[in-house]
């Protein structure tokens, strides 16, 4: 053993292999070896030199990796669909030989900044809604609605079991003669539909939406469907911001 050691839910979270939180379960569910042998205790720690079993597959650490992409509409946030229609990890290059999974998700039809690493504990991270990272919208609405109407948006609006809010609003233009108005909308949750459905609760119907920027990162120099890999100092500055949000 040597003295470099962490957490075994942190080990199997970063390999890629799923989230911390479900490394979390497995190993309670007997799931996971170490050393040939099955662990169930939480906190146990292992080192390099351990070997590591999830599901009987013996764990192969990768290098952590962190890609931003542009995404375009009509892809879908996830590493495969079941009918078939294009997914993000599709747009990547075939030299990305690791297992990346988007964070979190963008819809169907919503364009803009999504993240794609293979660090469980960093997607994890990003992810929980107790971090509060500003998820920052450009949405295009059919109508013109009042600064009261606006305001709901904060408030809290009920849309089936869910209470859909924004942290914050602005209004960048409305135009009259077509009858539409481009907001910029910040959240710190990210249900599905977010968006489109709190403007469809307010009666104001999405007619283009687009993720501007996720935390520090936007797609500042990408075109539709282009990628690039976040440099160490962004991954930091990701890090960083979660950890003092919670603070």
């Amino acid at each position: 053993m040597t003295n470099n050691q962490d957490r075994l839910q942190k080990v199997i979270a970063q390999s890629g292999v799923t989230s911390r939180r479900k490394a979390e379960q497995l190993i309670l569910d007997g799931k996971v070896k170490v050393n040939g042998k099955v662990v169930q205790t939480l906190g146990t720690k292992v080192s390099t030199d351990d070997k590591v079993e999830v599901n009987g597959v013996p764990l192969e650490k990768e290098a952590s990796v962190y890609y931003l992409l542009f995404k375009p509409r009509g892809v879908i946030s996830s590493v495969k669909d079941e009918k078939g229609r294009k997914v993000v990890t599709d747009l990547l290059g075939e030299e990305i030989e690791e297992r990346i999974f988007p964070i979190g998700r963008l819809d169907y039809d919503t364009s803009g900044v999504i993240l794609l690493t293979n660090d469980g504990e960093f997607a994890n991270l990003l992810m929980h809604p107790k971090h509060k990272i500003d998820k920052v919208y450009v949405a295009k609405i059919k109508g013109i609605p009042s600064k009261t109407e606006l305001n709901k948006l904060k408030k809290g609006i009920k849309s089936e079991q869910d209470i859909l809010k924004a942290v914050s609003y602005n209004i960048i233009s409305m135009d009259k003669k077509t009858n539409t108005t481009f907001l910029e909308i910040t959240l710190h949750e990210g249900k599905n539909r977010h968006v489109r459905r709190m403007m469809e609760g307010l009666g104001y119907p999405v007619v283009k939406l687009k993720r501007e920027r996720y935390g520090l990162l936007t797609a500042d120099g990408l075109a539709t469907g282009e990628y690039r890999a976040l440099s160490p100092k962004e991954v930091k500055q990701m890090r960083n911001l979660a950890l003092e949000i919670v603070k």
